[in-house]
C-alpha cells in the first residue's frame, strides 16, 4: 500500500491523499460504508460502485469468521470473489466485538475468549488467530487484535487495557510480517491507538504506535458514547502525533458533522453504520439538514428527498413516495433511503476533498455544519 500526501488545508489540519492498493486508488478523506457479512444492508454492490461511488467497503472479521466461515471463503479465493466487488476491502479484527459481548467473554493476555450470537459455542481469538484470518478473509488492509474499553471506565482499566493492547499489537505484527497473503495481492496492517479519554494515556500509545512505522495507523476507542468534544479533544491530540505522510483512520465515527469536524483535525478514512442504520428507521440526510421521512409532513410533498443531492440515483423519488413505501412496510423504501445515505455521505467526503484541494475547507465546513446538523 503506498499514500501520497497532495495537499494540506491551511484554515485547517484536514488532508487531501491518495490511498493506492492493488485493488485501486482511494481518494482521501473517504468514508467506507459497512458490509459487515460480506453486505453493505440493502444495498447491490453495482450500485455501491455505481451509484454511491464507493472506493472501499469495510467488513469484519468475527462475523464473518462466524458465517460463511473461514472454508467458504478460502474456497471462494477471498472476500473480493465472493461477494463480487474488485475495490479494495478493509476488515476489523474483531476488538470492538470483544468490546461489544461483555456479557459472554473473558479477556485474558494470551487472547479472548467468547460465545458466539448466532449458536452460543465457545470461541477464542488471539492476536496471531485474528492474523490468519484476516488473510483468510483477503482483506487490503487489517487491523491490528486490541480491546476497546468502555466509556466510562477508570483509568487504571483504561491503561491496563491500553497496554494489553500494544503487547497484542507486538505479536500481531510478527505473525504478520512472518506470513504471507494467500491470493497473490499484498496486505497492508494497521495498528489503533487507544487509551479512552485520557489524554496521557492517549500520546503514550500514539507514540508506540508511531514508532511502529506500518503503513497507516488507526484511532479507536472513540465514538462509544464520550461527549463530541472529548472526541474531537483526543483526535486532535493523536493525530499531532501520528505521522504525517501515513493514512490515519477514525474508526466507528459517526455523524457527518463528526466527519467533517475530524476531517479538520487531520482524520483521512472513517466508517459507520449510522448512514445505512438510521436509513431503516426512516432518517435521512440532506444537505439542507435531517428529515424523518415517516413523519405525516411530508405525505404530500412532492418534492426529491434531497433537492441539492441531484447526482444521487434516487433523485426521482419523491419525499411523499418513500415516506409512502415506510408506510406501506414495503422493503424498497429502505433500500432507497440506505442508497440516499450512503451516496450523502460519499458526496459529503468528496466535497470536503475538493475545498481542501482548493484551500478554502475551513471556511466551507463552517458554513455547511449548520445546514446539515439541523432537524427538517
Amino acid at each position: 500500500m503506498k499514500f501520497e500526501l497532495q495537499h494540506t488545508d491551511p484554515g485547517s489540519s484536514a488532508r487531501a491523499g491518495t490511498i493506492t492498493t492493488d485493488h485501486g486508488e482511494i481518494q482521501t478523506p473517504i468514508f467506507m460504508p459497512v458490509g459487515t457479512v460480506a453486505s453493505v444492508k440493502t444495498v447491490h454492490q453495482r450500485e455501491l460502485k455505481d451509484d454511491i461511488k464507493a472506493q472501499i467497503i469495510l467488513g469484519n472479521t468475527y462475523h464473518l469468521y462466524l458465517r460463511p466461515g473461514m472454508d467458504v471463503l478460502e474456497e471462494a479465493g477471498g472476500l473480493h470473489r465472493f461477494m463480487g466487488w474488485d475495490q479494495p476491502i478493509l476488515t476489523d479484527s474483531g476488538g470492538y466485538q470483544v468490546y461489544s459481548l461483555a456479557q459472554n467473554r473473558k479477556i485474558m493476555e494470551e487472547g479472548v475468549t467468547f460465545q458466539s450470537h448466532i449458536d452460543g459455542s465457545k470461541q477464542f481469538f488471539t492476536p496471531e488467530s485474528a492474523m490468519d484470518v484476516q488473510r483468510q478473509i483477503g482483506a487490503d488492509i487489517i487491523m491490528a487484535f486490541d480491546e476497546c474499553p468502555p466509556y466510562p471506565c477508570e483509568k487504571d482499566y483504561a491503561e491496563n487495557s491500553m497496554h494489553l493492547t500494544h503487547r497484542w499489537l507486538k505479536r500481531c505484527c510478527d505473525h504478520f510480517d512472518a506470513t504471507e497473503g494467500k491470493y497473490g495481492y499484498s496486505q497492508t496492517l494497521f495498528p489503533i491507538v487507544q487509551g479512552s479519554v485520557f489524554h496521557d494515556l492517549r500520546k503514550q500509545s500514539a507514540e508506540f504506535i508511531a514508532r511502529m512505522e506500518r503503513e497507516g495507523n488507526a484511532i479507536g476507542g472513540l465514538s462509544v458514547g464520550e461527549p463530541h468534544d472529548m472526541m474531537y479533544a483526543s483526535t486532535e491530540l493523536v493525530c499531532g502525533i501520528l505521522p504525517k505522510d501515513k493514512p490515519r483512520y477514525l474508526m466507528g465515527v459517526g455523524t457527518p458533522e463528526n466527519i467533517l469536524e475530524c476531517i479538520a483535525l487531520g482524520i483521512d478514512m472513517f466508517d459507520c453504520v449510522m448512514p445505512t442504520r438510521n436509513a431503516r428507521h426512516g432518517m435521512v440526510y440532506t444537505w439542507d439538514g435531517i428529515l424523518n421521512i415517516k413523519n405525516q409532513k411530508w405525505k404530500q410533498e412532492f418534492s426529491a428527498l434531497d433537492p441539492k443531492g441531484t447526482a444521487y440515483v434516487d433523485s426521482a423519488y419523491s419525499r411523499a413516495y418513500v415516506r409512502h413505501l415506510f408506510a406501506s412496510g414495503e422493503m424498497l423504501g429502505p433500500q432507497i433511503t440506505s442508497i440516499h445515505n450512503l451516496a450523502f455521505y460519499l458526496d459529503l467526503v468528496s466535497q470536503a476533498r475538493q475545498h481542501i484541494l482548493a484551500g478554502d475547507f475551513a471556511s466551507w465546513k463552517d458554513s455547511v455544519v449548520p445546514k446539515i446538523t439541523q432537524r427538517l
